[in-house]
Protein backbone atom coordinates (compact mmCIF):
# COMPACT_ATOMS: atom_id res chain seq x y z
CA UNK A 1 0.00 0.00 0.00
CA UNK A 2 1.47 3.60 -1.15
CA UNK A 3 1.51 6.15 1.96
CA UNK A 4 2.66 9.90 1.22
CA UNK A 5 5.73 12.09 2.88
CA UNK A 6 5.44 14.22 5.64
CA UNK A 7 5.40 17.77 5.26
CA UNK A 8 9.29 18.89 3.76
CA UNK A 9 11.02 20.27 6.56
CA UNK A 10 14.74 20.98 6.36
CA UNK A 11 16.58 20.96 9.70
CA UNK A 12 20.03 22.01 10.63
CA UNK A 13 22.14 18.29 11.24
CA UNK A 14 23.19 19.98 14.94
CA UNK A 15 19.50 21.23 16.01
CA UNK A 16 18.08 18.29 14.65
CA UNK A 17 20.87 16.22 17.27
CA UNK A 18 19.57 18.11 20.03
CA UNK A 19 16.22 17.96 19.87
CA UNK A 20 16.26 14.30 19.06
CA UNK A 21 18.27 13.72 22.51
CA UNK A 22 15.55 16.14 23.86
CA UNK A 23 12.35 14.05 22.55
CA UNK A 24 14.83 10.76 23.04
CA UNK A 25 14.35 11.45 26.79
CA UNK A 26 10.61 12.13 26.41
CA UNK A 27 9.87 9.12 25.00
CA UNK A 28 9.21 10.26 20.99
CA UNK A 29 9.82 10.39 17.94
CA UNK A 30 10.92 13.08 16.06
CA UNK A 31 7.78 13.02 13.40
CA UNK A 32 5.35 12.26 16.73
CA UNK A 33 6.92 15.48 18.09
CA UNK A 34 6.40 17.93 14.76
CA UNK A 35 2.58 16.16 14.93
CA UNK A 36 2.27 17.12 17.94
CA UNK A 37 3.35 20.66 17.73
CA UNK A 38 1.15 20.72 14.45
CA UNK A 39 -2.00 19.58 16.22
CA UNK A 40 -1.29 22.12 19.24
CA UNK A 41 -1.10 25.16 16.87
CA UNK A 42 -4.39 24.28 15.52
CA UNK A 43 -5.73 23.62 18.90
CA UNK A 44 -3.82 26.76 20.74
CA UNK A 45 -4.46 29.20 17.14
CA UNK A 46 -1.08 30.06 18.15
CA UNK A 47 2.34 29.35 19.56
CA UNK A 48 1.11 26.26 22.23
CA UNK A 49 3.13 24.32 24.98
CA UNK A 50 6.97 24.00 25.45
CA UNK A 51 7.76 20.22 26.32
CA UNK A 52 11.42 19.95 28.81
CA UNK A 53 13.76 17.75 30.21
CA UNK A 54 16.63 18.47 32.90
CA UNK A 55 19.35 19.94 30.47
CA UNK A 56 22.00 18.38 32.69
CA UNK A 57 20.63 15.27 31.75
CA UNK A 58 20.11 15.48 28.45
CA UNK A 59 23.48 17.08 28.16
CA UNK A 60 24.91 14.30 29.56
CA UNK A 61 23.07 11.76 27.39
CA UNK A 62 24.67 13.77 23.94
CA UNK A 63 28.32 14.01 25.13
CA UNK A 64 27.73 10.31 25.97
CA UNK A 65 26.59 9.42 22.38
CA UNK A 66 28.98 12.12 20.30
CA UNK A 67 32.01 10.76 22.57
CA UNK A 68 31.72 7.09 22.73
CA UNK A 69 28.62 5.54 21.01
CA UNK A 70 28.86 7.85 17.51
CA UNK A 71 32.72 7.26 17.35
CA UNK A 72 32.57 3.18 17.87
CA UNK A 73 29.58 3.14 15.83
CA UNK A 74 31.53 4.74 13.13
CA UNK A 75 34.17 2.63 13.51
CA UNK A 76 32.15 -0.38 13.87
CA UNK A 77 30.23 -0.18 10.15
CA UNK A 78 32.36 0.31 7.01
CA UNK A 79 31.83 3.68 5.66
CA UNK A 80 30.96 3.93 2.10
CA UNK A 81 27.21 5.91 2.48
CA UNK A 82 28.43 8.63 -0.02
CA UNK A 83 25.77 11.10 -1.42
CA UNK A 84 26.92 12.43 -4.96
CA UNK A 85 27.06 16.33 -5.31
CA UNK A 86 24.33 17.60 -8.22
CA UNK A 87 26.83 19.62 -9.95
CA UNK A 88 28.95 15.98 -10.78
CA UNK A 89 25.50 14.32 -12.05
CA UNK A 90 24.49 17.21 -14.07
CA UNK A 91 27.80 17.74 -15.74
CA UNK A 92 27.66 14.01 -16.70
CA UNK A 93 23.83 13.67 -18.09
CA UNK A 94 24.89 16.39 -20.09
CA UNK A 95 27.22 13.98 -22.36
CA UNK A 96 24.60 11.43 -23.33
CA UNK A 97 22.19 13.51 -25.81
CA UNK A 98 18.82 12.31 -26.17
CA UNK A 99 19.61 8.62 -24.42
CA UNK A 100 17.22 8.85 -21.88
CA UNK A 101 13.89 9.78 -23.88
CA UNK A 102 11.48 7.08 -23.33
CA UNK A 103 13.74 5.40 -20.50
CA UNK A 104 12.77 3.95 -16.96
CA UNK A 105 15.64 5.14 -15.29
CA UNK A 106 16.18 3.82 -11.77
CA UNK A 107 18.20 5.28 -9.09
CA UNK A 108 18.97 2.62 -7.17
CA UNK A 109 21.08 2.39 -3.72
CA UNK A 110 19.89 6.41 -3.03
CA UNK A 111 17.37 7.82 -0.60
CA UNK A 112 14.92 9.61 -3.11
CA UNK A 113 14.86 12.39 -0.48
CA UNK A 114 18.53 12.76 0.18
CA UNK A 115 19.96 11.88 -3.49
CA UNK A 116 21.03 14.39 -5.70
CA UNK A 117 20.24 11.50 -8.54
CA UNK A 118 16.71 12.06 -7.76
CA UNK A 119 16.19 15.36 -7.55
CA UNK A 120 18.34 15.73 -10.71
CA UNK A 121 15.91 13.48 -13.04
CA UNK A 122 12.97 15.31 -10.88
CA UNK A 123 14.00 19.09 -11.96
CA UNK A 124 14.68 16.89 -15.83
CA UNK A 125 12.39 14.72 -16.34
CA UNK A 126 10.22 16.33 -19.08
CA UNK A 127 13.06 17.97 -20.66
CA UNK A 128 14.95 14.59 -20.94
CA UNK A 129 11.80 13.04 -22.19
CA UNK A 130 11.55 10.14 -19.32
CA UNK A 131 8.97 7.93 -19.30
CA UNK A 132 9.58 6.48 -15.63
CA UNK A 133 11.91 7.59 -12.48
CA UNK A 134 12.25 4.95 -9.64
CA UNK A 135 14.44 5.62 -6.46
CA UNK A 136 15.02 3.20 -4.08
CA UNK A 137 16.49 3.19 -0.22
CA UNK A 138 18.23 0.81 1.97
CA UNK A 139 16.92 0.61 5.47
CA UNK A 140 19.92 0.54 7.06
CA UNK A 141 21.36 3.98 5.77
CA UNK A 142 21.37 6.42 8.79
CA UNK A 143 19.86 8.96 6.16
CA UNK A 144 16.49 6.89 5.61
CA UNK A 145 13.69 8.60 6.61
CA UNK A 146 14.90 10.97 8.64
CA UNK A 147 14.08 14.44 6.78
CA UNK A 148 11.00 12.67 5.15
CA UNK A 149 9.82 9.84 7.06
CA UNK A 150 6.73 7.83 5.97
CA UNK A 151 3.77 7.41 8.37
CA UNK A 152 4.78 4.60 10.31
CA UNK A 153 8.25 4.77 11.06
CA UNK A 154 11.08 4.74 8.77
CA UNK A 155 11.98 1.92 6.40
CA UNK A 156 13.11 0.92 3.12
CA UNK A 157 10.75 2.55 0.78
CA UNK A 158 10.52 3.35 -3.32
CA UNK A 159 9.59 6.27 -4.82
CA UNK A 160 8.23 6.55 -8.46
CA UNK A 161 7.60 9.27 -10.72
CA UNK A 162 5.91 9.29 -14.01
CA UNK A 163 4.82 12.72 -14.09
CA UNK A 164 5.51 16.44 -12.66
CA UNK A 165 3.44 19.12 -11.19
CA UNK A 166 2.80 22.01 -13.47
CA UNK A 167 4.43 24.21 -10.86
CA UNK A 168 7.37 24.94 -10.18
CA UNK A 169 8.49 22.06 -7.52
CA UNK A 170 11.34 24.12 -5.74
CA UNK A 171 10.76 25.60 -2.32
CA UNK A 172 12.25 29.12 -1.56
CA UNK A 173 14.89 27.24 0.49
CA UNK A 174 15.68 25.38 -1.98
CA UNK A 175 13.96 21.36 -1.52
CA UNK A 176 11.49 20.03 -3.55
CA UNK A 177 7.92 20.21 -3.05
CA UNK A 178 7.69 16.68 -2.57
CA UNK A 179 3.83 16.59 -1.26
CA UNK A 180 3.16 18.37 -4.88
CA UNK A 181 5.24 15.73 -6.83
CA UNK A 182 3.63 13.10 -4.95
CA UNK A 183 -0.05 14.25 -4.78
CA UNK A 184 0.00 13.62 -8.61
CA UNK A 185 -1.49 10.91 -9.91
CA UNK A 186 1.12 7.99 -10.94
CA UNK A 187 3.65 9.17 -8.56
CA UNK A 188 4.06 6.88 -5.45
CA UNK A 189 5.79 6.54 -2.31
CA UNK A 190 5.66 3.05 -1.14
CA UNK A 191 6.84 1.44 1.58
CA UNK A 192 9.15 -2.05 0.77
CA UNK A 193 9.22 -5.84 1.84
CA UNK A 194 12.02 -6.11 2.48
CA UNK A 195 15.40 -3.66 3.52
CA UNK A 196 15.94 -2.09 0.39
CA UNK A 197 19.14 -4.32 -0.83
CA UNK A 198 19.73 -4.24 -4.21
CA UNK A 199 20.47 -7.86 -4.20
CA UNK A 200 16.74 -8.47 -2.66
CA UNK A 201 14.41 -10.34 -5.21
CA UNK A 202 12.49 -7.02 -4.66
CA UNK A 203 14.98 -5.06 -6.18
CA UNK A 204 16.25 -7.34 -8.74
CA UNK A 205 12.63 -6.76 -9.37
CA UNK A 206 12.52 -3.04 -10.13
CA UNK A 207 15.90 -3.79 -11.90
CA UNK A 208 14.52 -5.73 -14.28
CA UNK A 209 11.50 -3.39 -15.23
CA UNK A 210 14.06 -0.67 -16.06
CA UNK A 211 15.69 0.88 -18.76
CA UNK A 212 18.98 1.99 -17.68
CA UNK A 213 20.61 2.58 -13.82
CA UNK A 214 22.42 5.36 -12.91
CA UNK A 215 23.47 6.18 -9.24
CA UNK A 216 26.03 6.11 -7.34
CA UNK A 217 26.17 2.20 -5.36
CA UNK A 218 28.55 0.81 -1.86
CA UNK A 219 32.08 1.59 -2.90
CA UNK A 220 32.81 -1.71 -1.25
CA UNK A 221 29.90 -4.18 -3.40
CA UNK A 222 31.09 -2.24 -6.89
CA UNK A 223 31.99 -5.04 -8.12
CA UNK A 224 29.00 -7.22 -7.29
CA UNK A 225 26.54 -4.38 -8.37
CA UNK A 226 28.17 -4.12 -11.93
CA UNK A 227 28.75 -7.64 -12.11
CA UNK A 228 24.66 -7.86 -11.28
CA UNK A 229 23.77 -5.36 -14.31
CA UNK A 230 25.73 -7.19 -16.49
CA UNK A 231 23.83 -10.37 -15.77
CA UNK A 232 20.68 -8.30 -16.61
CA UNK A 233 22.14 -6.75 -19.52
CA UNK A 234 21.19 -3.14 -18.27
CA UNK A 235 22.18 0.01 -19.38
CA UNK A 236 24.11 1.99 -16.95
CA UNK A 237 25.72 4.72 -15.68
CA UNK A 238 27.42 4.66 -11.92
CA UNK A 239 29.78 6.14 -9.86
CA UNK A 240 32.93 3.85 -8.57
CA UNK A 241 36.62 3.99 -7.78
CA UNK A 242 39.17 3.65 -10.45
CA UNK A 243 40.93 1.08 -9.20
CA UNK A 244 37.43 -1.31 -9.73
CA UNK A 245 38.88 -1.16 -13.30
CA UNK A 246 41.94 -3.65 -12.48
CA UNK A 247 39.40 -6.37 -10.85
CA UNK A 248 39.06 -9.55 -12.67
CA UNK A 249 35.29 -8.84 -12.67
CA UNK A 250 35.32 -5.07 -14.16
CA UNK A 251 38.99 -5.11 -16.48
CA UNK A 252 37.36 -7.94 -18.79
CA UNK A 253 34.59 -5.81 -19.43
CA UNK A 254 36.69 -2.88 -20.53
CA UNK A 255 39.01 -5.21 -22.86
CA UNK A 256 35.73 -6.83 -24.16
CA UNK A 257 33.96 -3.03 -25.08
CA UNK A 258 31.58 -3.98 -22.43
CA UNK A 259 32.27 -0.96 -20.07
CA UNK A 260 34.24 2.72 -20.63
CA UNK A 261 34.39 5.92 -18.71
CA UNK A 262 31.90 8.41 -18.68
CA UNK A 263 33.07 11.88 -20.21
CA UNK A 264 33.59 14.22 -16.44
CA UNK A 265 35.45 13.52 -13.59
CA UNK A 266 38.61 12.47 -15.38
CA UNK A 267 41.43 12.93 -12.20
CA UNK A 268 41.62 14.24 -9.07
CA UNK A 269 39.30 13.49 -6.16
CA UNK A 270 35.30 14.50 -5.73
CA UNK A 271 33.19 15.90 -2.55
CA UNK A 272 30.44 13.65 -1.29
CA UNK A 273 27.86 14.65 1.41
CA UNK A 274 28.29 11.71 4.27
CA UNK A 275 25.73 10.73 7.53
CA UNK A 276 26.01 13.06 10.33
CA UNK A 277 27.77 10.25 12.23
CA UNK A 278 30.82 9.87 9.67
CA UNK A 279 34.18 10.74 11.37
CA UNK A 280 35.79 13.68 10.00
CA UNK A 281 39.54 12.87 10.80
CA UNK A 282 41.16 13.95 7.32
CA UNK A 283 42.40 17.17 5.91
CA UNK A 284 40.17 16.57 2.73
CA UNK A 285 36.69 16.60 5.03
CA UNK A 286 34.94 19.16 6.48
CA UNK A 287 31.19 20.74 7.05
CA UNK A 288 29.68 23.23 4.35
CA UNK A 289 28.04 26.41 4.85
CA UNK A 290 24.85 24.43 5.12
CA UNK A 291 25.88 22.35 7.95
CA UNK A 292 26.68 19.11 5.97
CA UNK A 293 29.43 17.00 6.70
CA UNK A 294 31.52 15.85 3.56
CA UNK A 295 34.73 14.03 2.10
CA UNK A 296 36.76 14.00 -0.87
CA UNK A 297 37.36 10.29 -2.40
CA UNK A 298 40.14 10.22 -5.02
CA UNK A 299 39.79 8.43 -8.04
CA UNK A 300 36.78 8.36 -8.76
CA UNK A 301 34.97 7.60 -12.37
CA UNK A 302 32.10 7.35 -14.06
CA UNK A 303 31.22 3.63 -15.46
CA UNK A 304 29.51 3.10 -18.31
CA UNK A 305 27.74 1.14 -21.31
CA UNK A 306 26.17 4.18 -22.88
CA UNK A 307 28.03 5.38 -25.81
CA UNK A 308 29.49 9.03 -25.94
CA UNK A 309 31.56 10.34 -28.22
CA UNK A 310 34.76 10.85 -26.56
CA UNK A 311 35.58 7.40 -26.05
CA UNK A 312 35.94 7.18 -30.21
CA UNK A 313 38.14 10.28 -30.63
CA UNK A 314 41.53 8.30 -31.88
CA UNK A 315 44.48 9.52 -29.74
CA UNK A 316 46.75 11.46 -31.04
CA UNK A 317 50.32 9.27 -31.61
CA UNK A 318 53.43 11.72 -31.84
CA UNK A 319 56.59 9.27 -31.32
CA UNK A 320 58.28 7.19 -33.69
CA UNK A 321 59.36 3.22 -32.12
CA UNK A 322 63.66 3.64 -31.12
CA UNK A 323 64.02 0.37 -29.29
CA UNK A 324 66.58 2.40 -26.94
CA UNK A 325 63.25 4.32 -25.58
CA UNK A 326 60.97 1.56 -25.43
CA UNK A 327 62.73 -1.33 -23.79
CA UNK A 328 60.89 -5.42 -24.34
CA UNK A 329 60.22 -6.83 -21.32
CA UNK A 330 61.83 -9.96 -20.00
CA UNK A 331 58.71 -12.03 -19.75
CA UNK A 332 56.53 -10.74 -22.17
CA UNK A 333 56.79 -10.50 -26.10
CA UNK A 334 55.78 -6.78 -25.70
CA UNK A 335 57.36 -3.52 -25.63
CA UNK A 336 57.04 -1.06 -22.18
CA UNK A 337 55.47 2.24 -22.81
CA UNK A 338 55.45 4.36 -19.59
CA UNK A 339 53.13 6.89 -20.52
CA UNK A 340 50.21 7.14 -23.04
CA UNK A 341 51.29 10.18 -24.58
CA UNK A 342 54.28 8.45 -25.60
CA UNK A 343 52.83 5.51 -27.64
CA UNK A 344 54.66 4.98 -31.04
CA UNK A 345 52.81 5.49 -33.80
CA UNK A 346 54.51 3.17 -35.98
CA UNK A 347 54.66 -0.14 -34.15
CA UNK A 348 52.08 -2.76 -34.67
CA UNK A 349 53.39 -5.26 -31.99
CA UNK A 350 52.08 -5.81 -28.25
CA UNK A 351 52.98 -2.76 -26.25
CA UNK A 352 52.58 -2.53 -22.11
CA UNK A 353 51.09 0.67 -21.08
CA UNK A 354 49.93 2.48 -17.77
CA UNK A 355 46.19 1.76 -16.47
CA UNK A 356 45.66 5.39 -17.15
CA UNK A 357 45.06 4.32 -20.92
CA UNK A 358 41.92 3.47 -20.40
CA UNK A 359 41.05 6.99 -19.93
CA UNK A 360 42.03 7.44 -24.15
CA UNK A 361 40.91 4.26 -25.13
CA UNK A 362 39.76 4.48 -28.67
CA UNK A 363 37.97 0.83 -29.62
CA UNK A 364 38.48 1.42 -33.41
CA UNK A 365 42.02 2.62 -32.79
CA UNK A 366 43.66 -0.40 -30.29
CA UNK A 367 42.67 -3.66 -29.26
CA UNK A 368 43.10 -4.14 -25.25
CA UNK A 369 44.55 -7.73 -24.99
CA UNK A 370 44.75 -8.53 -21.16
CA UNK A 371 46.45 -7.15 -17.81
CA UNK A 372 49.62 -7.79 -17.11
CA UNK A 373 49.69 -7.47 -13.32
CA UNK A 374 50.27 -10.01 -9.80
CA UNK A 375 47.02 -11.95 -11.21
CA UNK A 376 47.74 -12.31 -15.11
CA UNK A 377 48.55 -15.98 -14.51
CA UNK A 378 45.60 -16.99 -12.83
CA UNK A 379 43.07 -14.67 -14.19
CA UNK A 380 44.19 -14.93 -17.43
CA UNK A 381 43.26 -17.40 -20.12
CA UNK A 382 46.60 -19.70 -21.37
CA UNK A 383 46.13 -19.34 -24.58
CA UNK A 384 46.45 -15.54 -24.50
CA UNK A 385 49.23 -15.44 -22.31
CA UNK A 386 50.86 -18.05 -25.17
CA UNK A 387 49.60 -15.43 -27.51
CA UNK A 388 51.82 -12.85 -26.12
CA UNK A 389 54.62 -14.93 -25.24
CA UNK A 390 54.73 -14.98 -21.71
CA UNK A 391 57.09 -16.72 -19.30
CA UNK A 392 57.44 -16.95 -15.86
CA UNK A 393 59.99 -14.92 -14.18
CA UNK A 394 60.73 -15.62 -11.04
CA UNK A 395 60.15 -11.96 -9.70
CA UNK A 396 56.83 -11.00 -11.95
CA UNK A 397 54.69 -12.10 -8.71
CA UNK A 398 52.26 -13.79 -10.81
CA UNK A 399 52.48 -11.68 -14.25
CA UNK A 400 53.86 -8.56 -13.79
CA UNK A 401 56.04 -6.90 -16.55
CA UNK A 402 59.63 -7.12 -16.13
CA UNK A 403 62.33 -4.47 -17.27
CA UNK A 404 66.07 -4.69 -16.64
CA UNK A 405 65.14 -7.46 -13.98
CA UNK A 406 62.75 -5.05 -12.39
CA UNK A 407 59.21 -5.18 -11.94
CA UNK A 408 57.08 -1.65 -13.55
CA UNK A 409 53.71 -1.19 -12.47
CA UNK A 410 50.55 -3.06 -13.94
CA UNK A 411 50.70 -2.65 -17.19
CA UNK A 412 47.52 -2.91 -20.17
CA UNK A 413 49.07 -5.05 -23.11
CA UNK A 414 47.62 -3.95 -26.38
CA UNK A 415 48.03 -3.69 -30.06
CA UNK A 416 46.69 -1.64 -32.69
CA UNK A 417 44.06 -2.35 -34.53
CA UNK A 418 44.92 -3.06 -38.67
CA UNK A 419 43.83 0.28 -40.55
Amino acid sequence: MGTGPTTTIRIDPQVKKAANAVFGEIGISMSTAVNAFLKAVVRENGMPFEMKVEPSKVKMKANTFTKNAALNHAYAMKKDEFYTQYEDIAKEMKCYGDAFKGKHILCNCDDPFESAFFRYFVEHFDELGLKKLSSTCYSNSSLSGSEYPLEGGSSAYKAEVTRIPEDFLERPDGSLDLESLFSVQGNTLQRLDGDGDFRSPECVSLLEKADIVITNPPFSLFREFIRLLEDHRKKFIILGNINASTCKEIFPLFRDDKVWYGDTIRSGDRKFYVPDDYPLRAANCGVDSNGRRFIRVKGVRWFTNIDNGRRHEALRLTHNFDPSLYPQYENYNAIDVSKTINIPADYDGYMGVPITFLDKYCPEQFEIVMLANGNARTNVDGDMLTCVGYVHHPEDRGGVGIVNGKRVYARVIIRRRNS
